[in-house]
């Protein structure tokens, strides 16, 4: 029989998604204030690869990752999914949303994302949110799934999360 054990803290990121680059900083500072210091963020990249956000937030959208300092226990995943869905809210003009803040935990072992949607990859979590391992370290770099948004596939935001893994 195995012993369940407390888990290691893995460290906590966010990618976000707007038109509004001042976005990124406005949220960033929010972020901080609850997760504390800045480990590494990424450059600002085009997001190019779906119109899912087009019709809420508009054309030209742009994409950046945080991730923190002070690591986190993985089960608290879901309630900072609660709590960035609540500053997407604060942003959000005539109830659309001006920025997404989707945030993950980065282990030695994978980039686990949460989500509000469920499909048959995903586990239940709490509260309506649900995870999903989308990269997965093998051989010494993250490697996709069949499931890994085409994004989450691109050499930049590989290269960001190896670097966080680090």
């Amino acid at each position: 029989m195995g012993i369940p054990k407390k888990p290691k803290p893995v460290r906590l990121f966010v990618g976000m998604i707007t038109r509004h680059p001042e976005l990124f900083t406005s949220a960033t500072s929010i972020l901080k204030k609850r997760f504390g210091k800045i480990y590494r963020e990424s450059e600002i990249f085009p997001f190019e690869f779906t119109n899912y956000y087009t019709t809420e937030m508009g054309e030209g959208l742009l994409r950046k990752f945080v991730s923190f300092e002070k690591k986190i226990s993985p089960d608290s995943l879901a309630k900072i999914k609660l709590y960035t869905n609540k500053i997407e809210k604060r942003f959000a003009v005539n109830g659309k949303r001006q920025i997404n803040i989707d945030p993950g935990i980065i282990t030695p072992a994978q980039v686990v994302l949460a989500s509000t949607k469920e499909f048959s990859h995903r586990i239940y979590l709490m509260a309506g949110i649900y995870a999903e391992v989308t990269l997965i370290f093998k051989k010494g770099r993250f490697e996709p799934l069949p499931w890994t948004y085409p994004d989450y596939r691109t050499q930049k935001y590989l290269s960001f999360f190896h670097s966080v893994r680090k």
